[in-house]
């Protein structure tokens, strides 16, 4: 598959997955793409935590309420630290998308499947926090977003899509041709 493939066909997977633990050469591939993701400024805000043992898993399933990717043998927890850059603007958000998409891309393109969890984990009940005191976060980072790492039990499925037409133009916006 190529590069654009791997764009193209890349899914959020919120199934099960099987059984088979990832080898952490390729975790840390994963972790490698998220890392050279661009940075604001260079003030590369984004760390991960690639979680693969099995009762850290447990820990930090046992306080993912409703559950999600509780079967998934990995897991990477997205940090982000509040850097300022230019003109005294943050880039963090920035920085972890670019990151988290790399890492999406890279796990499609090494087999695996995954979701981009963010919202669940960030909301009003902070389950962010509980991850971040099991995984001894620094106060100073943010942990938001985890990216369960697997193989899939059953093929994702492909979402409806706006048309190109809808949502990309050429010169301006609405143009037609």
């Amino acid at each position: 598959m190529n590069t654009i493939d791997t764009i193209m066909t890349r899914r959020s997977y919120r199934g099960k997955y099987k059984n088979q633990a990832v080898p952490r050469e390729d975790l840390q591939k994963i972790l490698e793409a998220g890392l050279a993701a661009p940075s604001g400024c260079n003030k590369q805000t984004t760390s991960l935590i690639c979680v693969d043992n099995a009762e850290i898993l447990k820990k930090i399933n046992s306080v993912i309420e409703p559950p999600v990717c509780e079967t998934a043998p990995a897991m990477i927890c997205v940090l982000s630290q509040k850097i300022n850059a230019y003109r005294d603007r943050c880039f963090s958000v920035q920085d972890y998308s670019a990151a988290i998409e790399n890492m999406l891309l890279a796990i499609v393109e090494l087999g695996y499947q995954s979701c981009w969890y963010e919202g669940h984990i960030t909301d009003t009940d902070r389950i962010c926090d509980k991850i971040a005191a099991i995984l001894n976060v620094p106060d100073d980072y943010d942990l938001v977003c985890i990216l369960p790492v697997g193989i899939a039990e059953s093929e994702p499925s492909m979402p409806r899509k706006k048309a190109f037409e809808e949502r990309a133009w050429f010169n301006v916006f609405g143009a037609k041709g």
